[in-house]
């Protein structure tokens, strides 16, 4: 089959097409899918070049959808069965033909939604759920303040949508080469940045972010902050928590978040976490509750899904180029 290999962590170059590698067998708690195809997500940039470690050589690609051809012998066939649509998350790979993935990361599609969609309901719908209802540990409530960075694009997208489904106020920021496609509604105030020289991402400096957040919230900062960017963002989304907020970083868009001093979070006796979504669908029950209320929520046309761009597998480096760059506005997509 064709897979995408990273035999050793690096740049671009590190994804090598293999047009003859091995279909993995199917062991016995485990279902053999045909994928249709494969999710993009920044956290395969990170294992590629990386800075999250993995051993080598493996397939990129941890999130694909398509039909089940084989089951295990201890996967029932009221769970699962061949011919099944179903999208899942794994970390055996995605970037190939078939994958062999454990029965209990595994999800099937509802009839109401098409497979692009449900495979963008993963692990960036998944992430945003999990962001907004449960990694927010409770400390913001309806009609309180939140700050998300990059509503036009990836999973903040999805979240900027959830929060307000959870009634919550919501300050987003976007590049102005993306100001257009954030959905619309979803934003109480939407601050639209200039464009980074030469790039397609945002130029957090080219606003006093800190200064708009205090005038919306009469000084009082707000409640939660979801921060998928990283370096750029770190110190402006400190300033920003009100009393008792909570910083979630979640993602190193702009790179790694460098060491931070725990006191500064002593003034307004604030919070940190940096969540993995790992570790919110760590049970079978955690992840359908999770992918069904995304689902739900996707069929009732409450979340706008955007599929942004659809690359051939062996487009692989020109995907990751695409993302990296910040050109994403939605989902990206391979196409074994």
């Amino acid at each position: 089959m064709k897979a995408i290999v990273v035999k050793e962590t690096g740049g671009l170059d590190a994804l090598t097409l293999d047009p003859s590698y091995q279909v993995p067998q199917v062991g016995e708690s485990q279902v053999l899918i045909r994928n249709e195809y494969a999710g993009l997500n920044f956290i395969d940039t990170y294992y590629r070049s990386g800075l999250y470690k993995q051993d080598c050589p493996f397939v990129a690609g941890q999130e694909g959808g398509g039909v089940i051809v084989a089951v295990g012998s201890k996967v029932s066939d009221s769970d699962l069965k061949v011919g099944d649509k179903v999208v899942y998350i794994a970390l055996g790979g995605s970037y190939c033909e078939y994958s062999a993935v454990p029965a209990a990361k595994v999800v099937k599609i509802p009839p109401s939604i098409t497979i692009e969609k449900a495979l963008a309901c993963m692990v960036q719908g998944l992430t945003a759920h999990y962001l907004v209802t449960d990694a927010t540990a409770g400390l913001i409530q309806k009609d309180e303040w939140c700050l998300i960075y990059s509503v036009g694009s990836g999973t903040c997208q999805w979240a900027a949508q959830m929060a307000k489904l959870k009634g919550y106020k919501v300050i987003g920021t976007t590049s102005k080469t993306k100001a257009d496609v954030v959905p619309k509604g979803v934003c109480d105030q939407l601050l639209v940045l200039d464009t980074a020289e030469g790039k397609t991402y945002a130029n957090y400096e080219s606003v006093d972010i800190h200064q708009k957040v205090m005038e919306w919230t009469d000084g009082q900062g707000v409640k939660c902050i979801l921060d998928g960017v990283g370096k750029s963002t770190c110190d402006i989304s400190i300033k920003c928590l009100g009393r008792r907020g909570i910083w979630i970083s979640f993602g190193n868009a702009s790179g790694s978040v460098p060491p931070v001093s725990i006191l500064k979070f002593t003034p307004k006796s604030a919070f940190c976490t940096r969540p993995k979504l790992g570790d919110y669908i760590a049970t079978r029950e955690e992840l359908d509750y999770r992918a069904q209320e995304v689902f739900q929520w996707t069929s009732e046309g409450k979340l706008d899904v955007k599929v942004d761009k659809i690359f051939p597998l062996e487009e692989a480096k020109e995907g990751h180029a695409y993302l990296e760059a910040g050109q994403s506005m939605g989902k990206v997509l391979f196409r074994p």
